[in-house]
């Protein structure tokens, strides 16, 4: 097994998790399988109680793990179905070593952090990296290890050492380390003093860089290329500079062109000659793709309206943007997102801040399309359902991804069903009309990885061939999409509201639980309880989102009409 650790130095948020996609991806092009690791130091277990707001997404996989946005990066890039096991947290190291400590499996020896925990540490690198996660039943060629934090973090300690034991464990022809290390500007100065010393410290604790990404507004001059070859003892050709480029995707572009992957192949002795010519030629075909996509004029330019709980941090939907991001490309078109705080779109905020309500509502009359995406908690609700209405009415494309769809379902039955009070048992467990119910089977008390998670089938129900989600869909019986969610539209409203004109035209494998609604005569008023998102890919935009855009786009129909539909999510 081959391994290659990417780490960061002394400012977090640089972009480690694109470079390491990156990597992953010029390693792909060439024919090597691939899978990634991220580490992230923090004591929780997963992402699944983070405040979105503070950490960012939460992602989700297929197995219903949720796991760092990272993963998400991973997987949309490489195209690989990861499991829980590719995150790895102090909490999951620690819950592993003291239950083995409690079945007695350390012989009464005293535990502590040097051996146990680094040793499980390193066993659940070694097992991950030879698990096949792209489908082929093969183990990996390179396994791409991600730390996350920067140097110096106390929480990284016991990961430093595990992976310099596996460093030195492998072999310094099996395993390579790309450091990524951010150069300010100070007074039109680039600064390599923070670079010096992250390579100091990383060096200080037994991993050397054999590869210094240096992230940057602009490109450095030769100068600056120099003044870091020289302190930190590394040639001029193991200096990469990774700038601001017009789009990540094209990150890639940059990394391949100053030569990366044949540094890394060389360090690690990995000679393209034992690539088998049909998994070669299959990544050249996924190169031209590639790079076609990420670098094509694009002809116009689509505007989007995001009304949300968390828009003062855009990382808390990641996936959404990047779903957008990839159907908009897929249509070669600009995407122009709009961000509006749900609350501003409230009547209180109209008289508790008249200019905030004013620009929120001039955002969104801008917009020819509004996409309301997932959250928790009652705030800004009212200003999302609001928001479903104006699409509703006015015509406007609108997808509404699980809060989304449950909002736009109440405003509906209020509006549609005389049900003034219609309302979900999350915000009032008393509520009169409750539109929207807590799932039944799920557990009350506990809150951690309790939701209805992962991949689940959603049936088109018979008569639905009309429907314009089901005709992108290619016309199947059903579908599997990721979930991430604890409520559901209550049963016993579902006749009254189809009578109304909202159509549930996809359910789960019981018939009882509402997945996929949409309106007739309308230009594109959809609503998933399922997050399609996570499965968007680069290559591969998500469906629903696809319809969304291109509708959005005035394009829908010349979508629908062509075959380019048939090999995206």
């Amino acid at each position: 097994m081959h391994y290659i650790l990417v780490s960061g130095g002394v400012i977090s948020g640089v972009g480690k998790g694109i470079i390491a996609s990156s990597t992953g991806l010029l390693l792909q092009a060439l024919g090597f399988r691939v899978s990634c690791i991220k580490i992230d130091p923090y004591v929780s277990v997963d992402a699944g109680l983070m405040a979105p707001a503070e950490h960012g997404e939460c992602f989700v996989l297929g197995s219903g793990s949720e796991v760092d946005l990272d993963l998400g990066n991973y997987e949309r890039y490489l195209s690989l179905s990861l499991t829980g096991d590719n995150n790895i947290t102090t909490g999951k190291i620690y819950l592993h070593v003291i239950s083995q400590e409690r079945k007695g499996a350390y012989l009464g020896r005293t535990v502590q952090i040097v051996p146990h925990v680094v040793d499980a540490i390193k066993d659940w690198i070694k097992r991950v990296a030879h698990t096949c996660v792209d489908g082929s039943g093969e183990e990996p060629d390179v396994c791409i290890i991600e730390m996350g934090g920067t140097v110096g973090d106390i929480e990284n300690m016991p990961f430093l050492e595990a992976l310099t034991q596996l460093r030195h464990e492998a072999g310094s022809t099996n395993f390579a380390t790309i450091m990524v290390s951010y150069v300010p500007v100070i007074h039109g100065e680039q600064k390599t003093k923070p670079t010096q010393h992250a390579v100091k410290s990383v060096r200080s604790h037994g991993l050397i860089p054999d590869v210094i990404a240096c992230r940057c507004e602009n490109p450095l001059s030769e100068s600056t290329v120099r003044k870091i070859s020289l302190h930190c003892q590394v040639e001029m050709d193991q200096v990469v500079v990774v700038r601001d480029m017009p789009t990540v995707y094209q990150v890639p572009l940059l990394l391949r062109e100053q030569k990366l992957i044949p540094r890394l192949l060389t360090k690690l002795s990995l000679p393209t000659t034992s690539v088998p010519k049909s998994l070669a030629a299959k990544g050249s075909q996924l190169w031209d793709e590639w790079s076609i996509i990420a670098t094509a004029k694009h002809t116009g330019t689509v505007t989007i309206s995001l009304v949300g709980k968390y828009v003062s941090s855009p990382d808390a939907y990641m996936s959404v943007t990047k779903a957008l991001e990839h159907s908009a490309m897929h249509l070669r078109l600009n995407l122009n997102l709009l961000w509006i705080d749900a609350e501003h779109l409230e009547p209180t905020t109209e008289t508790a801040d008249p200019e905030k309500y004013r620009v929120a509502w001039e955002k969104l009359h801008s917009s020819s399309g509004l996409i309301v995406p997932g959250g928790f908690g009652r705030r800004g609700v009212l200003g999302m359902m609001i928001a479903s209405k104006w699409a509703r009415e006015n015509k406007i494309p609108f997808l509404g991804v699980c809060l989304g769809f449950q909002v736009a379902v109440m405003q509906f039955a209020r509006d549609a069903c005389s049900l003034p009070n219609a309302d979900s048992e999350e915000f009032d467990t008393e509520a009169k009309e409750p539109v929207i119910i807590y799932m039944p089977e799920l557990d009350r008390e506990k809150m951690g990885g309790t939701m209805r998670l992962g991949l689940h089938e959603t049936i088109f129900q018979e008569g639905s061939e009309w429907a314009k989600i089901r005709a992108l869909y290619g016309g199947v019986q059903g579908v599997k999409e990721r979930h991430r969610h604890r409520y559901e539209v209550n049963p016993e409203f579902v006749d009254r509201l189809q009578a109304a004109g909202i159509y549930f035209i996809g359910k789960d494998e019981t018939g009882q639980r509402m997945e996929i609604f949409e309106l007739k005569d309308h230009p594109y008023f959809v609503g998933t309880q399922f997050h399609a998102e996570y499965q968007s890919r680069v290559l591969a935009p998500s469906k629903p989102y696809l319809g969304f855009v291109a509708a959005s786009a005035g394009r829908l129909d010349e979508l629908l009409k062509s075959s380019t539909i048939t090999d995206s999510k």
